[in-house]
């Protein structure tokens, strides 16, 4: 039995991942790796921001199984190459962001931008197409507002199209509102959400535990 029909929903807060989506700009039906929330530590209490659910190709399973089959959900939590192989692997990837808070575009690619290009010049690969790249991401935010329950959506090929899409009610639209030709930028956003520094702990966890279960 495929992933996308095995494995269950997650509910984070008052919203449910469904357990598979076919995403916006594409023909596959793509199965629910993890979701958590998003939030931050304000004044000694945890707001949370958002909801965020992570689905994968079903061929992430077999590519990701001989490095990784047989490690506990602990071991792939602990383990930043784990992330990196989900977050490069050669399968399409689909992220919904969620809002449960709400959010302008400006506030959610600026945040996101701070995140990539931080990513980046940590690891030495910050070039003139991925400021472009920055640049043409920040636009396509800069006059959407996000209410709560409105969602944000990534569409991620292999080859490094990244597709974003909006959603005002849950739906997945089927057509993206923009495409951005670039690799580094596509893996970066996974890479700020589930990476060595990802804003969502609770996704990474959720994700560590579903795919060890599944790799078995």
């Amino acid at each position: 039995m495929s992933p996308s029909q095995s494995v269950a929903g997650i509910q984070v807060e008052n919203f449910t991942f469904p357990p598979a989506e076919k995403p916006s700009s594409s023909d596959k039906l793509l199965f629910l790796g993890g979701a958590g929330v998003r939030g931050l530590e304000i004044e000694g209490r945890f707001i949370k921001f958002t909801a965020i659910g992570v689905y994968l190709e079903d061929t992430a399973q077999h590519l990701l199984a001989p490095k990784w089959k047989g490690k506990s959900a602990a071991e792939l939590a602990d383990s930043i190459e784990f992330f990196r192989d989900v977050v490069s692997g050669p399968f399409e990837k689909f992220i919904q962001v969620t809002m449960i808070l709400p959010l302008t575009g400006h506030q959610y690619s600026e945040k996101v931008s701070e995140n990539c290009v931080a990513y980046w010049k940590s690891v030495g690969i910050y070039t003139d197409a991925e400021s472009k790249a920055i640049e043409e991401f920040r636009q396509v935010f800069k006059e959407e507002t996000f209410p709560p329950g409105s969602s944000i959506l990534f569409t991620q090929t292999p080859l490094g199209t990244l597709a974003i899409s909006f959603s005002k009610d849950g739906s997945i639209p089927g057509n993206a509102n923009a495409v951005i030709e670039n690799k580094l930028l596509s893996e970066a956003i996974l890479e700020s959400m589930i990476g060595k520094h990802g804003v969502s702990p609770a996704a990474k966890q959720s994700l560590a535990a579903r795919l060890s279960e599944l790799l078995r």
